[in-house]
């Protein structure tokens, strides 16, 4: 075999192997760093310092009492409970009509130092169960009313 034909094998295989090692970082620490966690609160507080930046879901029930909603409209504060243990959540988002207490929420974001959850998406649980009224039936508009409002606290 030719010195050309040697070099050109060996070009190849190096280019291969770059290539792979490259394909394989970006893969792995592509990944590692997109990875966001689903944790209840409980498993929130048992994590202690490691859930602090690290990338969150966090799921629960709106705590009863929690709701503080900011003077400019779009900062709001409550807490996300599990029936054993809660977490002040600081939202930076205008909130779905449905959020009110005692629904399940879904925030994404992260543990600050101070044990605060910073979130910028607040999401709400729901069941999927529309039924439409049947024929004859009344239908209380201001029961329904009442419940697309917000509880305004004094600010």
């Amino acid at each position: 075999m030719s010195n050309e034909r040697k070099r050109r094998r060996l070009f190849i295989i190096a280019a291969a192997a770059v290539a792979a090692a490259t394909l394989g970082y970006l893969a792995s620490g592509g990944i590692g760093e997109n990875l966001v966690y689903y944790w209840s609160p409980s498993e929130l507080e048992a994590a202690g310092d490691e859930a602090i930046g690290a990338s969150i879901r966090l799921g629960g029930l709106v705590a009863p009492g929690s709701i503080e909603r900011g003077g400019d409209g779009l900062t709001l504060k409550f807490a996300v409970t599990d029936g054993e243990c809660e977490v002040p959540v600081y939202a930076s988002a205008v909130p779905p009509a449905m959020f009110r207490e005692g629904i399940g929420v879904v925030v994404e974001g992260t543990m600050r130092d101070d044990g605060t959850f910073e979130t910028r998406r607040l999401m709400v649980k729901h069941d999927n169960e529309y039924t439409a009224p049947a024929e004859g039936d009344s239908v209380d508009v201001e029961k329904m009313m009442q419940s697309m409002q917000f509880e305004r606290s004094e600010s």
